[in-house]
């Protein structure tokens, strides 16, 4: 299954009526799977998925070769080794075959290793594929309406990623154990004596069948038995999460009825895939025990038609010592986790695309004279009967505009930030961006916000730069790097194309790449909530300083009062009260702003 195609379904959806009146979330149903058998569904997939790792399977092949000579070499050497050693006279000589036999197992051994190391590009990328499928599934299931999120995806992305990944991992190993070593035994039984064949053969290959023919009922046992798990298991994640309202409405013999039939229903299915257990065991004595019982029974007639006595030992040897083992091994993960495997990989079929954006929020805004933001008679409070936070506020951002916010701890800067941005809506007025209404335009093509504490990943600083603007040139980011400051951060940590780790990071270098991330973007606004707090006076007055020097407006939610001092316009919040004005205007029109001029000027930070 493709990396880019895989993922897992959310939780099958409980019954009508399995659910509590008044509890827990409403049932959503899974995704619906394509056309056709659970098994089909995932061959159809998986195609694509194998075809683009052939290098792979052949390098395992090619490991896997050495395997086949051991077996091969296992049973013929036994066989010479008592026709033309012991029986014959020659002890010397059968103890040099058996040695041949001992040392055909190095290369095997050896070969163990390059097959595991080939088994990760082979099962690692089936479980990154899955949980990027199971992640745009969950995003694009929550944006369809807030009832349609379910919670399934945690499970998705955790265990059942997990649950397919190492039943792959198994299903590969055991297939490719049982191939090879089936096809050793087989060639050497040919080369001992063709008629060997006629005798061990059949029963393989009629266990084999058995077994493969219950591959499909048993998956749909399986799915079913699932089913009826999720069914439960909601039901009772329900029922906790409202016994108050069952005790008050008088549901509990409801409730009971309810879950009972969902036991029952889970142990009829529990059955069933017992039932289907116990045919497997069969298949699997007839593929395993029964070959070496027939070549037991028949070695007369076979020793009458020239059958030696070391071909004899030899062919028990390819099948009790060699496939036999693989035998089991095989049927044994095909019985246990190839069923979970084609189960949960069924979950992960369909496709899973974010769904389109929404008319008119697509384009970039083009550059205009016309301000850039706009709040107009904007109120804000976080309650209905809550004081406001903004109480219809004007404010109108210029394009090229750069303004500083203001005010005491606590007085709605980070608020007016929030709402600026469009993280959150207002309770009251508008905002417009570029003359148009938010919810007209993508936010991040307008926009972009630094909150105080930003977001670092392990990478290299090149990366973590063009995190915001993927396409961002190489002088670029040098011209970033020598405007914000970054110059000596990227020389500590190797330069922009070594990898560090950000657990090693202060908070002040994180906020300087935040604002490198911030320089690069092409957003008309910038909007920095506190986000050079962590910095010294000198590099704050850099990093804002440059970031004012690009294309588009600048707010900057201040820390210091010198951010205010470099301000164009400064807004001074004192709660639901504001004032507005240039730096050199403020001192006498704000009794507040000379207040925080005073205490700021008595502050060494």
């Amino acid at each position: 299954m493709t990396p880019e195609h895989t993922a897992v379904t959310a939780p099958a959806a409980v019954p009508p009526g399995a659910g509590p009146a008044g509890a827990g979330e409403p049932s959503v149903p899974p995704p619906v799977p394509p056309p056709g058998t659970a098994f089909g569904r995932v061959v159809r997939e998986a195609r694509p998925y194998l075809r683009a790792r052939t290098r792979v399977i052949a390098l395992l092949g090619g490991w896997s070769l050495l395997e086949f000579a051991q077996t091969f070499l296992g049973g013929f050497a036994v066989a010479r080794a008592i026709d033309s050693g012991f029986l014959d006279g020659a002890p010397a000589t059968g103890l040099l075959w058996l040695a041949v036999a001992a040392v055909a197992a190095l290369p095997a051994a050896v070969a163990t290793r390059g097959v595991f190391a080939g088994l990760a590009d082979l099962v690692e990328p089936l479980r990154d594929g899955l949980v990027r499928r199971a992640v745009a599934r969950a995003i694009g299931t929550a944006l369809t309406g807030p009832t349609a999120a379910t919670t399934g995806s945690v499970s998705q992305i955790t265990h059942q990623s997990e649950i397919a990944r190492d039943g792959w991992a198994g299903l590969v190993l055991s297939l490719r154990s049982f191939v090879f070593t089936a096809a050793g035994a087989l060639a050497g039984m040919a080369v001992l004596a063709p008629r060997l064949l006629l005798v061990t053969l059949p029963p393989l290959l009629l266990g084999l069948g058995l077994f493969l023919a219950t591959l499909a009922p048993m998956a749909a046992r399986q799915r079913a038995y699932l089913t009826a798990d999720e069914a439960f298991a909601a039901h009772a994640g329900q029922t906790a999460g409202a016994l108050r309202d069952i005790a008050a409405a008088g549901a509990a013999g409801r409730v009971v009825a309810e879950a009972d039939a969902l036991a029952g229903e889970q142990a009829v299915q529990a059955r069933s895939l017992a039932r289907w257990a116990a045919v497997r065991i069969v298949a699997l004595a007839v593929c395993g025990q029964l070959p070496p019982l027939l070549l037991l029974l028949a070695a007369p007639w076979l020793m009458r038609h020239g059958l030696t006595s070391g071909a004899l030992v030899g062919a028990f040897t390819y099948l009790t010592y060699s496939l036999a083992p693989a035998v089991h091994a095989l049927l044994g993960v095909l019985g246990t986790a190839a069923g979970r495997l084609v189960v949960v990989l069924d979950r992960f079929t369909g496709p899973a695309p974010l769904p389109p954006p929404p008319p008119g929020r697509a384009f970039v805004p083009p550059r205009t004279a016309r301000p850039v933001a706009e709040l107009r008679a904007v109120t804000f409070a976080y309650g209905p009967g809550a004081r406001p936070v903004l109480d219809r506020l004007d404010l109108t951002v210029p394009s090229d505009g750069h303004l500083a916010v203001v005010g005491p701890s606590g007085s709605g800067k980070s608020t007016l930030a929030a709402v600026l941005a469009g993280v959150v809506p207002p309770t009251g007025g508008e905002v417009r961006w570029l003359g148009l209404a938010t919810d007209a335009l993508e936010p991040t093509a307008v926009r972009t916000l630094l909150p105080q504490r930003p977001f670092v990943f392990t990478g290299t600083l090149r990366e973590n730069l063009r995190y915001l603007r993927p396409g961002a040139r190489d002088g670029e980011i040098a011209a970033t790097v020598a405007a914000i400051g970054l110059d000596a951060l990227a020389e500590r940590l190797g330069g922009v194309d070594a990898p560090f780790d950000p657990g090693l990071l202060s908070q002040g270098e994180r906020q300087l790449i935040a604002l490198g991330r911030a320089h690069l973007t092409t957003a008309p606004l910038l909007i920095l909530d506190e986000a050079t707090s962590h910095l010294d006076p000198a590099a704050e007055a850099l990093a804002e300083s440059a970031l004012a020097a690009r294309a588009g407006a600048l707010v900057v939610i201040a820390h210091r009062l010198t951010s205010a001092a470099r301000a164009e316009r400064v807004l001074v919040m004192d709660g639901a009260d504001t004032v507005c004005g240039t730096p050199a205007e403020l001192p006498a029109r704000s009794a507040l702003y000379r207040d925080l001029a005073g205490h700021w000027s008595r502050d060494p930070g």
